[in-house]
Order: structure tokens, then sequence, then C-alpha cells
């Protein structure tokens, strides 16, 4: 490749990076509509609510391992980790559910599905959204930043 046109693929490549990482967490940036926050809890109520609380509570205990061994749904409000991970994470458990070796230590057992075959990415957004809709300044903050440190480390 010239020399000369080498800054320009450069320049595209990180430009199409940095749009993508922008869109892929323009949800919880605060970025999104009044409908789309409605669609989000719509679906949450109909596809999370039953584990994770109707006011996104969790489970009763849910620091605490079932009899089964399996650790209970944690609550998506500030009292949870939710807002501890980035988004590429949160996206990523919600589509895939919580793979070992992946989301959560190697053999872990999880009763958290995927949705990627039930719901399209924009209603897995949509509800990602409705969910950091109802953190504190504080925690969407930490939460923005994790997702940067994330994006840097890429």
């Amino acid at each position: 490749m010239p020399a000369g046109r080498r800054p320009i693929v450069v320049a595209a490549a990180a430009a199409a990076g940095l749009a993508a990482l922008l869109a892929a967490g323009a949800w919880l940036a605060g970025r999104t509509t009044t409908a789309e926050l409605e669609t989000g809890r719509r679906l949450y109520d109909a596809h999370c609510a039953a584990c994770h609380g109707k006011n996104l509570e969790g489970e009763p205990n849910w620091r605490e391992r079932k009899p089964n061994g399996r650790m209970p749904a944690p609550p998506h409000d500030d009292s949870g980790h939710t807002w501890h991970h980035p988004d590429a994470v949160l996206f990523g458990i919600t589509k895939e559910g919580l793979v070992p070796g992946k989301y959560a230590p190697p053999g872990y057992a999880s009763d958290m599905p995927g949705f990627g075959g039930t719901l399209s990415d924009g209603e897995i957004r949509a509800v990602l959204a409705f969910i950091a809709s109802r953190w504190s300044e504080r925690a969407r903050e930490h939460q923005a930043q994790v997702t940067r440190e994330q994006g840097a480390r890429r």
C-alpha cells in the first residue's frame, strides 16, 4: 500500500471501530428514546421479571447458593452488580446466557438462559436500556467508565 494511503486506511478503521463501540453502548449511555425504554420495560416484564424481580430486586438471598448449588438471580438495581459490568458483557450474557469460561468461571452452572433465540439484538438493547434507566447517576457513571476502560483495552 502506498505510504500516503496508509493514514486514511488506519483512520477509516479507527472510525469504524469507534462507531461500532458507540452504537453498541448507546443504550446505556442515555441516548435512548422513551419508546425504546417502554419496549425494554415491557420485554423485561415478560422475560426477566420472573427471576430478577418486577422492580429489579432479584431473588431473595441472591448472594447465597440455592440447595441445588446454583446462585439465585441477582438484582439489576443499584444493590446488585449488573452496573459493574461493561456493555459488551451485559449484552453477551443476555444474548448467550451465563456461559462458563466466557462470562463465568469454568464449570459454573447457572439458571440464566440466553435470549438470542427469543429477542432481537435491538430488543436486548432495549431491555438493557430499561435496566440502566433505573440505576442511580453514580451507578450509570461507573458502568460507563467500565465500558470505556474495556474499549481501551481492545
